[in-house]
């Protein structure tokens, strides 16, 4: 990471560090997310749906995994791993605090979702959290990549509208003001983006017949940060051992999820 690396995210909100994990590491995750799918379920990760319950939604036949960290080493492994945490510890400006991982297939034909901001969700105070999005396969406008809004971090957290459920599986939605523009971000496989937790983001849906866009995605806060909430329970140093902080009453999953319309 060169000298840009934290002035570009303090100017726009995010920042991308290409390459930060190796074809070995991309593909040993990958299969590692393989091995867990195959178990059918993981309570309180994930459940896939039942066949008749599929149709018309492949999310609910490739559904994403909550907080794998508590029930796969590997994928508590990656959540702290040192390149994360020195890339956190230059943006945050002292050490990080894991409160969540997720991984997303986002299979052919899947919704996007829409543009929201995460600490609507995680609730950090004071400050905000910052999530690391890493991309196991390409990720482009065609297979459901990211979209952000620069210049958002700067912004309160909004209350979000009622996303359009036919392209979204989330049901919020943060309208950007008119004078910021959302931009595509293009990712190859190993990249991370990092971005913060008012930064208005979300996803297209992936509109291409056979490719997957994975990617595992976590959230941190600083350890200056006194509180969140309690849905994220417990968190983790990037040591691996438990740190504990006051709990909010309200907040939850990093988007609530909806069924697509008939």
């Amino acid at each position: 990471m060169d000298s840009r690396f934290k002035a570009d995210y303090d100017r726009d909100g995010y920042v991308i560090a290409r390459g930060m994990f190796t074809q070995d590491e991309v593909e040993a995750l990958c299969a590692n997310f393989d091995a867990l799918y195959a178990l059918g379920s993981v309570p309180g990760c994930f459940e896939i749906a039942a066949e008749a319950e599929q149709a018309g939604d492949p999310l609910r036949r490739y559904p994403r995994m909550m907080h794998p960290h508590r029930v796969n080493a590997l994928a508590m492994q990656y959540m702290t791993h040192p390149r994360i945490a020195a890339a956190l510890h230059i943006l945050l400006e002292e050490e990080a605090v894991a409160a969540q991982s997720m991984f997303y297939w986002k299979p052919p034909g899947a919704r996007g979702q829409a543009l929201h901001q995460d600490n609507f969700y995680l609730k950090v105070h004071p400050g905000t959290c910052i999530a690391a999005w890493v991309a196991l396969d390409p990720a482009d406008r065609e297979n459901g990549g990211l979209v952000v809004v620069p210049g958002s971090h700067t912004l309160d957290v909004a209350c979000p509208e009622k996303a359009d459920l036919s392209v979204s599986f989330s049901e919020h939605f943060v309208r950007p003001p008119a004078h910021l523009q959302e931009e595509p971000v293009d990712l190859a496989p190993g990249d991370c983006l990092f971005f913060g937790g008012s930064v208005i983001h979300g996803s297209y849906p992936n509109s291409s017949t056979d490719r997957f866009r994975r990617a595992f995605i976590c959230h941190y806060l600083g350890e200056s940060a006194r509180e969140l909430s309690h849905w994220y329970f417990p968190l983790h140093a990037m040591d691996g051992e438990i740190v504990t902080r006051a709990a909010t009453n309200d907040g939850g999953p990093c988007g609530i999820e909806a069924k697509a319309p008939h």
